[in-house]
């Protein structure tokens, strides 16, 4: 019996990295956190401190920056052009998996006109893109994430929520009227590599706002299904996708003690106290059945995204 060394990486985390396009008096702006992590024969290094094969993760930082320079381009592109130099750069990397968020900025209106190199941080919706390259030269394969977090949405009608199993602790009314709200993680996979990053990010996107905004929800696990099958539908390139959403509930606040009535078809506003938790949280994969399963692309992606 003996005690030997498991599945391992290494990396360089949360590498913050701004490039500003200054080639036209119309500026343009990259805002990214990239965090790189090897993958090869790394056991000298943990089992006797021999550091030969240690690409530093000092070397990975100053890596994103030197090829930033150059442009950035789409965050999949980006993550693609760094993971390939990191498993061709030497023999021992074997794989390599780069995970970039991207904050969006929007031009600061002046005038009615967006400025040219003003802008403005919206909210916390992050786009987010994770690139695994397993081998290097003519035996690489590659795959990549893309995806969203906290997008936050919130329909004021058009869900219901009733016909679940009720025991000795269920207190939860049933209801065909309610707010629906959540804050949207997603990823998807890709088939492959020849795809328009931005226009199929930006229309996976589209597709998931319409269909949950068009989705007459009986649950929020219908209303995930929904919005993945819609994905698919309508998107080829677009293997599986993977969602965590958490329901951000909305209870219609109790205003009797102060001789107020709170009715949904009443006049007036109707009041809710929104509860940050706890809550519940829905996750859930839709994916084709026909594509090939990828596992080596989800490694090191915490839970269902």
């Amino acid at each position: 019996m003996a005690i030997v060394l498991g599945p391992n990486q290494y990396g360089k985390a949360e590498v913050r990295v701004v490039a500003v396009d200054r080639s036209t008096p119309r500026h343009s702006l990259v805002d990214l956190n990239v965090s790189s992590a090897l993958r090869g024969d790394f056991a000298a290094a943990h089992t006797a401190g021999d550091n030969a094969h240690v690409l530093t993760t000092d070397a990975q930082k100053n890596t994103v920056f030197a090829f930033a320079r150059d442009g950035i381009g789409s965050p999949e592109e980006f993550g693609i052009r760094l993971a390939d130099h990191f498993t061709g750069s030497q023999p021992w990397v074997t794989g390599a998996r780069v995970s970039i968020e991207s904050y969006g900025w929007d031009r600061i209106a002046v005038g009615g006109q967006p400025h040219d190199h003003a802008f403005r941080r919206p909210g916390g919706e992050v786009r987010t893109a994770v690139v695994t390259v397993a081998g290097s030269g003519t035996d690489a394969t590659v795959h990549v994430l893309a995806g969203l977090t906290d997008l936050v949405v919130l329909k004021t009608t058009g869900s219901e929520f009733w016909g679940f199993p009720r025991d000795r602790y269920t207190t939860l009314p049933e209801t065909t009227d309610r707010i629906l709200a959540t804050a949207v993680t997603a990823r998807w996979r890709y088939t492959g590599t020849d795809v328009d990053w931005n226009g199929t990010y930006d229309a996976v996107r589209t597709t998931l706002l319409e269909t949950f905004a068009g989705t007459h929800s009986l649950a929020l696990q219908q209303t995930l299904f929904t919005m993945g099958e819609a994905a698919l539908s309508r998107h080829p390139d677009v293997a599986e996708i993977r969602f965590s959403m958490p329901n951000k509930h909305h209870f219609l606040q109790d205003l009797s003690a102060f001789g107020l009535d709170n009715d949904l078809d009443g006049p007036g506003a109707v009041v809710y106290h929104a509860d940050d938790r706890p809550y519940g949280l829905i996750e859930g994969t839709v994916l084709r059945d026909e594509v090939p399963a990828a596992p080596v692309a989800w490694e090191g992606t915490p839970g269902f995204c």
